[in-house]
């Protein structure tokens, strides 16, 4: 089974293009990450508690409130109150941007989110190894940040190539955001222009990197997602996955290949960026 990894920054589009993969012709099954990072916070779970600890006493406003937990503000004092949810914008407020305390608050949150997501995305992928789907996308934001792209076969990075066009587009959906809250979004996730060199580097002639450009309107993101997804198939064929499926020794033996693969690029990459900036 083919792995897609699928990235990009904020308000690229990425979440467009998964629902594309998702939709007919190509009916992929869809691992967002997002939506589990979602779930392992909910209230009860271990990642919620320890948010909760380390955010809560230096974050008033870190919980919504009580009436947002079931819908109603109950006055019977016989029932326990619900666990409340995380008021997520004033998480997103303490974590994103570019300062020492915000970068450090991040790599907190990630350490309590990531296990349990990783965990997560591993039984997903099991599942549908299973159900022998000849392909799966593992949608995830932070697909190199997070090492993710290891496993991957191939990965589709959307882009924009305008930053400010990218920044309009995120204010356009979350109206909540000022100028400065979507800037630091923006730049929380990384350059987009830099996660593009790194699936150029992993290679596009062999599908390993591709690129998926979202600077016009709809129809032309759908023929650069068709495109996209040819060039795809051409390296991976449906056929090919079967015979994974019906050979699990080979899948496995693939499987470990692919990872030595994606290991040696890394390294490559690594030191690539550590020449350039000893010549700096």
């Amino acid at each position: 089974m083919l792995i897609i990894g699928l990235t990009g920054s904020i308000a690229t589009g990425k979440s467009t293009v998964s629902s594309l993969l998702s939709s007919p012709p190509y009916s992929l099954p869809i691992i967002d990450a997002d939506q589990l990072a979602r779930k392992v916070v909910e209230p009860g779970t271990p990642g919620y508690n320890a948010i909760v600890n380390y955010f809560g006493p230096s974050t008033p406003d870190l919980l919504l409130p009580a009436e947002h937990s079931d819908g109603q503000n109950t006055q019977d004092a016989s029932v326990p109150p619900k666990p409340r949810p995380l008021n997520r914008p004033a998480l997103g407020r303490r974590v994103f941007g570019t300062s020492e305390e915000r970068k450090r608050d991040r790599m907190i949150l990630n350490k309590i989110v990531h296990p349990a997501v990783r965990w997560e995305v591993y039984k997903s992928l099991l599942y549908y190894y299973l159900h022998g789907y000849w392909a799966v996308v593992l949608d995830v934001p932070l697909l190199f940040e997070s090492g993710m792209d290891l496993i991957c076969g191939t990965v589709v990075v959307v882009g924009v190539s305008d930053p400010n066009v990218q920044m309009a587009r995120l204010r356009a959906r979350d109206a909540h955001l000022s100028a400065e809250d979507a800037e630091n979004r923006v730049k929380s996730q990384g350059d987009v222009k830099g996660k593009v060199e790194k699936a150029e580097f992993r290679g596009t002639e062999s599908a390993r990197g591709v690129i998926v450009w979202n600077d016009g309107d709809k129809e032309e993101l759908e023929r650069e997602v068709r495109k996209a997804v040819a060039t795809i198939q051409g390296r991976s064929p449906r056929w090919w996955a079967w015979w994974l499926l019906l050979a699990p020794p080979l899948g496995v033996g693939v499987a470990a290949w692919n990872l030595a693969v994606n290991y040696g690029i890394r390294r490559r990459w690594e030191r690539k960026e550590a020449g350039e900036k000893a010549k700096l």
